[in-house]
């Protein structure tokens, strides 16, 4: 455990609990950065382009580990908004079938992406808030022949709920729909058997539970589907060969690199593959054990069950006192946050059970009650 924590930089104060917004810096990113990005830069100038390249290769190869798929298939991405508006502009109209299902509880930034695309004929359908997105049902009621693509988030950010991503893809496979998963808030902490998924495409961010830093994204698409994908945001780099330099001729990578766009930035990349490289030495499994054990210290101390074992990793509680249980949180040094009245507060690899079993207690010295977000 001490070994594993010592690999990152912890922020100065309290426990810090919000792997679920920015994890931790790796201890071995600096040095990344300094290999993958300014070394080649200062030593070749403009003669850095191949070794900014590699590490471009890197971080599709770090992304590949960590989902269990071939790099061909990963794209470097600056935001998941940019995967997903990349991904969607991709496919081609048909009559009838242009309708886009989300969760009214998907992180908002899937619905802003969503809007602009009405002008390409797709319309997003939003299954209300109210209803469960961890409840297969509750999909089925909302498919039909109209929907193009679904998008599900793997886990929601502000209750920490699970979908059922297995049963949502075969429900897309049924519907000849695109199934696209939101990784943000699970990869890192969840297993994520992509192969047993089967589905059309993965999206995430690595500024998470991956220790990435922010501007890093991935797109991962199936194999057999890319060919029939053609995004409307290329560049050079998007080009089955991008140095030919013919401003007539552009065709689309046969590979994933299709979703890759103009010049890529190289910093962010080099910082996001030391994170999953950091996530990956630790193990996935250690990582998830952890949050576990403290997640059950925290029911201890809590003297409350929050029956969490089906959910992920953030905790997401309803709190009756917000302002009084910030209040109390802050004084006691814990990095959190707060969605309105819904506290989260994380436990990765750098937390410890007597960390989770110190947090209960403040909210109870506190007279805070809460009660699991639905």
């Amino acid at each position: 455990m001490n070994q594993a924590r010592d690999l990152f930089h912890l922020p100065e104060g309290g426990p810090y609990l919000l792997a679920h917004s920015v994890g931790c810096l790796p201890r071995a990113a600096m040095g990344a950065l300094e290999a993958g990005m300014l070394a080649p830069w200062q030593t070749a100038g403009g003669g850095a382009w191949p070794r900014w390249l590699e590490t471009i290769e890197d971080f599709r190869t770090a992304v590949a580990r960590l989902l269990g798929v071939d790099p061909a298939t990963v794209a470097p991405q600056t935001s998941v908004s940019a995967a997903l508006f990349t991904l969607l502009s991709g496919l081609k109209p048909q009559t009838g079938k242009n309708v886009v299902l989300l969760s009214e509880q998907a992180f908002p930034t899937i619905g802003f992406v969503l809007a602009p695309l009405a002008r390409l004929g797709l319309h997003a359908r939003f299954i209300p808030a109210g209803e469960d997105p961890s409840d297969p049902a509750t999909w089925e009621r909302h498919f039909d022949g109209s929907v193009a693509a679904v998008i599900a988030m793997h886990v929601h950010s502000n209750t920490g709920l699970v979908s059922p991503v297995s049963e949502i893809a075969a429900l897309a496979r049924r519907h000849g729909a695109m199934s696209i998963i939101d990784l943000a808030q699970s990869a890192g902490i969840l297993p994520i058997p992509a192969q047993e998924w089967d589905a059309d495409a993965l999206i995430g961010s690595c500024v998470k539970w991956l220790c990435g830093g922010p501007g890093a994204a991935y797109l991962q698409v199936r194999s057999g589907l890319i060919a029939a994908l053609e995004p409307l945001d290329v560049g050079w780099f998007a080009h089955e060969e991008p140095f030919a330099f013919d401003i007539r001729d552009f065709r689309y990578a046969t590979d994933a690199r299709r979703f890759q766009g103009g010049t890529p930035s190289i910093a962010p990349f080099a910082l996001a593959a030391a994170g999953i490289r950091a996530v990956l030495e630790v193990g996935q499994a250690p990582i998830r054990a952890n949050n576990r054990a403290c997640i059950a210290a925290f029911e201890e101390a809590a003297r409350q069950s929050l029956d969490w074992a089906a959910r992920s990793g953030t905790l997401c509680l309803v709190c009756d006192d917000p302002q009084g249980a910030t209040e109390a949180l802050s004084a006691a040094g814990f990095a959190h946050d707060f969605r309105g009245n819904i506290l989260r507060a994380s436990f990765h690899i750098w937390n410890a059970p007597e960390e989770a079993r110190d947090l209960a207690q403040a909210l109870r010295r506190a007279g805070v009650a809460f009660t699991p977000a639905r």
